[in-house]
């Protein structure tokens, strides 16, 4: 049986209805993942994201919202 750790980062409420929530997950052999749940009424979408990808999915994110057209 899987002894893995999860600590929420963050909940948060997005457009169109969706629930978002942040966790950290360490896996028993001390894989540490970002995973994304996105709820969007009886669905969910997960994405596990190891921290270079989160890193990069962020910055990507930050660059988006800071940039204005």
């Amino acid at each position: 049986m899987s002894q893995d750790q999860t600590r929420s980062l963050d909940k948060f409420e997005a457009p169109f209805a969706k629930h978002i929530e942040l966790l950290e997950v360490i896996h028993e052999g001390g894989v540490r993942l970002l995973r994304v749940r996105v709820r969007e009424g009886s669905r969910f979408t997960i994405l596990d994201l190891d921290p270079v990808t989160a890193a990069r999915w962020g910055g990507a994110m930050a660059d988006w919202a800071t940039t204005t057209d």
